[in-house]
């Protein structure tokens, strides 16, 4: 009876992340419609952000409330899920095609973003040198994703991530805002009261659940708080797939395990530095898979330009062992 409490706060803590970052979302893009800003930018960083939010709020509560491992759990688990759940599942609704584009360069950035944020690790965990590295980085992306999404259309070299996330932001509501301030502002702050009070109900189950199962807390932070955090992008891609928006769906994976990484792991470490000993199979189970199945896009995106069904059963089946290995060996 107990465990059900836990597992009930652990799920009011997701749904209140999810909520309020879409709260977060709609209150943000509003002042910046209201302040002139074009749907362009609004959709490069607002809804970029919005994606990764319920991630940053996990991960900063976490770190806040002394639980490390569950915010780098956090993350990496994310970033798995975003792959293999997300991307499995996507390509086994609708097979995606992937432009030569996108794999010469946002997931080329990826993969190198990836391997650097597992180096600057190697420490022993991201502290603030390690978080303002990542952050720095995170704004050089925009910049670099902004220029370069600002070149003509028809251009071989435009990016389909920065095209992507201005369809992302049609997606999360194309309706005409109110453009009254004060309740731009009300949205936002009730966004950011749900971050808060969801991040606390989440850390605070997940250590409870994982006491009470026997499990680290790293594993639950890399399979059930991964999973729920990874909700807005699950549903992000299945509906493009469904719509037969291939570049939408590419461009929100890409973009979440990008911004995962450099905005959450990045912000977590510079206002509170995350400190480890690395929870037991990070080293040798969570970060090399992250690694793995980060670098394995490649080849896949390039065989045949896209991710086939087969390719997405593959990535799901992958996706499903690792689950079962990590639970096993956490016993």
């Amino acid at each position: 009876m107990l465990a059900l409490y836990h597992m009930a706060l652990l799920v009011l803590g997701i749904a209140l992340l999810v909520l309020g970052a879409d709260v977060l979302v709609k209150g943000a893009k509003r002042l910046a419609r209201a302040a002139g800003i074009s749907p362009f930018v609004i959709g490069l960083t607002v809804v970029a952000f919005g994606t990764s939010a319920p991630e940053l709020g996990g991960s900063l509560g976490a770190v806040f409330k002394g639980e490390p491992a569950l915010a780098v759990g956090n993350v990496i688990g994310s970033n798995i899920a975003n792959i293999g759940l997300i991307l499995g599942v996507t390509a086994i609704i609708c097979p995606i095609p992937v432009r030569l584009s996108v794999i010469r360069k946002e997931a080329v950035i990826m993969i190198v973003v990836t391997v650097g944020a597992v180096l600057l690790m190697l420490g022993g965990g991201a502290h603030r040198i390690e978080g303002a590295l990542l952050v720095a980085s995170l704004f050089a992306f925009i910049v670099f994703a902004y220029l370069n999404g600002k070149k003509p259309a028809d251009s071989s070299e435009a990016s389909e991530l920065v095209r992507a996330a201005q369809e992302l932001d049609d997606e999360l509501g194309a309706s005409k805002p109110d453009q009254r301030i004060w309740v731009s502002i009300v949205f936002v702050l009730a966004g950011l009261a749900m971050l808060f009070f969801g991040s606390v109900l989440l850390v605070d189950g997940a250590r409870a659940l994982a006491e009470m199962v026997g499990v680290p807390t790293a594993v639950i932070g890399l399979s059930l708080v991964a999973f729920g955090t990874s909700v807005p992008e699950l549903a992000l891609s299945t509906i493009a797939a469904l719509r037969k928006e291939p570049d939408i769906a590419v461009g929100n994976i890409i973009g979440s395990n990008i911004f995962n990484l450099l905005c959450v792991l990045g912000f977590t470490a510079l206002f509170s530095p995350v400190q480890l000993p690395p929870p037991e199979g990070f080293w040798t189970r969570d970060a090399p898979l992250m690694i793995l199945i980060t670098v394995a896009c490649m080849p896949i995106m390039l065989v045949g330009r896209n991710v086939s069904r087969i390719e997405g059963v593959l990535l799901l089946g992958l996706y499903t062992g690792y689950l079962g290995v990590l639970f096993v060996t956490s016993r």
